[in-house]
């Protein structure tokens, strides 16, 4: 402790003893850097370093060997928007604007390119950082408002976006047209749907690419990004499309995967589009979204970056799920059951079950978290405000949340308990889930009044796959996440969730 003040001495008065500028110049070089990456769809075995066996991603892995990899790390909501609007808000479900995949609508009712937007005056982690002195850019999905609302990426604290507004166009990689901030940029004359069927015929390659493949270019953007804002504290937000389907991957990647993985075509019969080889296919997206992240980190290191600079790494929920349309595939040919994507755990995007909602968590910072080192402690989207707030020394907003991370990151200090974890979905029939320690408490079918599920309690530290329901024998775990829910849920007319009582 004398070590670390006499430490902090030294620094006061260096900085002291500096001109005003060079001061202000020495704060700058010591204030982190952020690169957030955000995979979609990415289920929590879905990496070699989560125990993936079948598909290559080398680069995620050499991250998780450089930082901390989490082993119970969740998402902010089991399905895109409302997981993003947790992640950027810092608050949980029962508190957010957006708990759903709701379509925005025009003063006409007619469908718009986007997705209900964040309030004007949203109080965001980009917005927060821009404000401490940050240049933020944002490349990819952002699908929290279209360009023309209050929720469009330049409203809410980004400097510079690129990529997909609306979550519904980026079902296609090669689609009709990205933005950049305000301005529509055409891409190519002849775009690829996201959705079609092939019933008959030979599924072809050529039939479903494009000539603009939309995440090179986003990469591209955000390699360009770095270089630009190299000189500056920066917050770089990365929210990939990769691996949410259709399948639309490179196929010089496809081409590396084993033949023998794909004994039929995927003709679009689950959703989306075909494609010659569905498991191949899957399994290219990750391992294309994996050389995006090398090039990422690439771009960090050769701009000197690296030792200066927060990378995380997470999905915003679980890994595809099933479809009625065929037994073999899932929603758009993604065959997640192959690959083992949730790890063994219970339930798929869309659920508020541990397979929706837990997801990968790596992150990097040298010097400052151990290389190679694992972290048990539960934590979710709400988490990363008050951390990157405590990284950054930008002010924090109060009324958040999440708790600050550090200590567990780092080693240094006193990790701050866990709140309670609280998800109030009301898509894919009502759902709500509560995890208090090791306990979890879950109910389904909230707007199905003939199906709706009695309350279920899962131990997850001795059952993570939520196999033998304890509400019988702990009903006061359902009594304490009753009395949660009622403190936490804030009324959402847009997003009802009616819990019953019992």
């Amino acid at each position: 402790m004398n070590r670390l003040l006499a430490a902090a001495c030294v620094l006061v008065l260096t900085l002291s003893s500096l001109p005003p500028a060079r001061a202000q110049e020495q704060e700058r070089l010591d204030r982190p850097n952020i690169v957030f990456l955000l995979a979609d769809d990415l289920g929590w075995g879905e990496l070699g370093c989560y125990g993936q066996t079948k598909i290559r991603t080398p680069h995620m892995d050499r991250l998780a060997s450089q930082g901390m990899r989490f082993t119970q790390a969740y998402s902010g909501a089991p399905v895109c928007a409302p997981s993003r609007c947790v992640l950027l808000t810092g608050l949980h479900l029962g508190h957010a604007q957006i708990r759903g995949n709701m379509q925005f609508t025009d003063e006409r009712g007619q469908p718009a390119e986007g997705q209900h937007p964040l309030a004007a005056g949203t109080r965001t982690l980009p917005g927060t950082l821009k404000e401490a002195g940050y240049v933020t850019g944002a490349m990819g999905k952002w699908g929290l408002g279209p360009v023309g609302t209050s929720g469009a990426p330049h409203l809410q604290g980004i400097d510079q976006f690129f990529g997909y507004n609306c979550q519904a166009v980026a079902h296609s990689y090669y689609p009709p047209h990205l933005w950049r901030n305000t301005e529509r940029v055409p891409l190519q004359e002849a775009p690829i749907p996201g959705s079609k069927k092939q019933p008959e015929g030979d599924v072809r390659y050529e039939d479903w690419e494009g000539e603009h493949y939309a995440p090179d270019l986003m990469l591209e953007a955000a390699v360009a990004f770095l270089n630009e804002h190299k000189d500056r504290p920066f917050f770089l937000y990365l929210p990939f499309i990769e691996p949410h389907v259709a399948l639309h991957p490179p196929r010089r990647i496809v081409e590396t995967y084993p033949q023998e993985w794909d004994t039929r075509p995927y003709r679009g019969q689950c959703g989306y589009t075909p494609h010659p080889r569905p498991r191949a296919g899957y399994a290219a997206l990750i391992t294309s979204l994996d050389e995006h992240v090398g090039r990422i980190l690439n771009t960090l290191d050769e701009l000197g970056l690296t030792g200066n600079t927060i990378v995380i790494l997470t999905s915003d929920n679980g890994a595809t799920h099933g479809h009625p349309g065929d037994p073999e595939f899932g929603t758009g040919g993604a065959d997640t059951k192959f690959f083992q994507s949730t790890g063994g755990l219970r339930g798929f995007k869309g659920s508020v079950h541990e397979g929706g909602l837990r997801v990968p968590l790596i992150v990097r910072w040298p010097k400052h978290i151990p290389a190679g080192s694992s972290s048990d402690f539960p934590t979710y989207f709400p988490d990363q405000f008050p951390t990157l707030c405590a990284a950054t020394g930008a002010e924090l907003p109060s009324g958040l949340d999440g708790v600050n991370l550090l200590p567990t990151l780092t080693g240094r200090g006193e990790q701050a308990l866990r709140n309670p974890m609280v998800w109030v979905f009301p898509e894919y029939g009502g759902q709500v889930a509560v995890r208090m320690g090791p306990m979890k408490a879950v109910r389904t079918n909230l707007h199905r009044p003939e199906l709706v599920k009695a309350w279920e309690v899962y131990d997850l530290v001795q059952d993570p796959g939520e196999t033998s329901d304890l509400a019988a024998q702990r009903p006061e775990v359902v009594a304490a996440a009753q009395e949660i829910l009622e403190r936490e849920m804030n009324e959402n007319a847009t997003f009802p969730v009616k819990v019953h009582g019992s």
